[in-house]
């Protein structure tokens, strides 16, 4: 029986949890929750901080278990990385597409994208196949044709940030098996079928991050994030309330449980002794106020993509989606589309404290070890996995490709295109996040 070992750091808290595998069925048979500590609007800003926090999480989730599991699957925030698109075709020499075509398709594409020098590639996820002539194949694989065409989703992170990450978990005594961005995580514990096929965004909203992640058609289009979260709720509060954040986040996760015409004695900082009583309604005043500028930021995030329009739904999970009326707040503010509150899927042996919005990015770690989340992908170890099976081989080389010069030519104007657009939309984006972070 194979343990898979998932670990999620925050910026509030790191989690850690192990699951048995069995006839392809996760059973969780261990948790671990610690506070984290050296990490920063999801970056990590003390290495040994982190370590600590990792190795408390991970010791009492092997204790819980009984196993002694020390390699990881591990999510890396948003924070670190960005997006871009790239395009592969090849030659189907036995006119039978298999495994190997669309594997030599995507190493294709790969090949053909352009990644900074101080970047790896984190994740590479196809959104679109063509056949011939024939386009919007979802999955080629058993079809007959002369030519395969591939469009690929590529998650790019820092190399530093990968590194770092990785000395950490060295330093906690956990080797690296997989690393995975934490709102594609999230969306495969979270999302359903026809969420994937119509078009949704889930926005993943913890402590002081929000991850987007945009689905069309079952596969990934676009990735960002923006650095507010539920923290700075907590910090309205305390300034608007005169009490210590300790004070101001106990109220905030406790007001949904008081009536409109009650009122909390709420301690002032700096004298213990003193109280003031402050009505609710102040209380859900000041956090309406953030909650309604922090959907504001992330609806325009995803006009920004511009998929806007071609999405039927907006999926909330994370920390931030336990707060009150948050689901009648998000259908005001996001228009016509449907809104819902994610929680992890239902897993063998999980514990009742995991069925909360803010351990759907764990959960998702094991579910990702089963690989049901996607159909083929390169992973952060450059291995291409698909539904059938993880492949350890070595990537193939560009393979070449029959074509006249007028077809390599439109070609290389097709993918320049691509680039050029989706650097645009970034580099907006890029600009938009950085005013936000200095703002907050």
């Amino acid at each position: 029986m194979k343990s898979i070992l998932g670990i999620d750091i925050g910026s509030s808290k790191t989690v850690a949890i192990i699951a048995d595998i069995a006839n392809e069925e996760p059973t969780i048979t261990g948790v671990g929750i610690a506070r984290s500590k050296g990490v920063r609007k999801g970056t990590i800003t003390n290495i040994d901080q982190v370590a600590s926090s990792i190795k408390q999480a991970v010791t009492d989730a092997k204790r819980i278990a009984g196993t002694n599991v020390n390699s990881a699957i591990v999510s890396i925030s948003t924070t670190y990385t960005k997006s871009t698109k790239s395009y592969g075709i090849v030659n189907i020499p036995s006119n039978e597409i298999t495994i190997t075509e669309i594997n030599r398709a995507i190493q294709t594409a790969l090949y053909n994208a352009t990644i900074p020098n101080d970047y790896v590639v984190l994740q590479a996820i196809p959104y679109s196949f063509k056949v011939d002539d024939v386009s919007d194949i979802e999955d080629p694989e058993g079809m007959s044709g002369s030519r395969l065409e591939v469009s690929i989703h590529i998650i790019i992170a820092q190399k530093s940030a990968i590194e770092n990450l990785k000395k950490v978990l060295k330093i906690a005594g956990i080797t690296v098996e997989n690393i995975v961005l934490s709102s594609f995580a999230s969306a495969i514990a979270t999302l359903n079928e026809d969420e994937l096929e119509q078009g949704v965004a889930l926005i993943d909203i913890g402590a002081t991050t929000s991850d987007l992640i945009i689905f069309k058609e079952n596969a990934v289009r676009w990735t960002d994030f923006v650095g507010v979260g539920s923290h700075h709720i907590t910090n309205d509060l305390a300034m608007a309330l005169h009490t210590a954040i300790s004070k101001a986040e106990e109220i905030k996760l406790s007001v949904s449980s008081y009536t409109d015409d009650d009122t909390i004695e709420v301690p002032l900082i700096g004298d213990e002794e003193s109280s003031q009583s402050v009505s609710v309604i102040t209380i859900k005043e000041i956090m309406y106020a953030r909650i309604n500028e922090t959907l504001m930021i992330l609806n325009k995030l995803i006009e920004d993509s511009g998929m806007k329009d071609k999405l039927t739904g907006i999926v909330l999970t994370g920390g931030f989606a336990n707060l009150d009326n948050l689901r009648d707040t998000a259908i005001a503010l996001f228009g016509n589309m449907s809104v819902r509150i994610a929680r992890p899927k239902e897993v063998n042996g999980l514990f009742d404290n995991l069925k909360s919005p803010e351990f759907s990015a764990v959960v998702g770690l094991v579910l990702y070890s089963l690989g049901r989340h996607s159909s083929y992908e390169i992973d952060s170890n450059r291995k291409f996995r698909s539904k059938y099976t993880i492949d350890e081989t070595p990537p193939p080389k560009p393979p070449q490709v029959d074509m006249t010069q007028e077809e390599v030519a439109t070609e290389k104007e097709e993918i320049m295109t691509i680039l050029d657009e989706e650097d645009k939309k970034v580099s907006t984006t890029k600009k938009f996040a950085m005013w936000l972070k200095n703002l907050f």
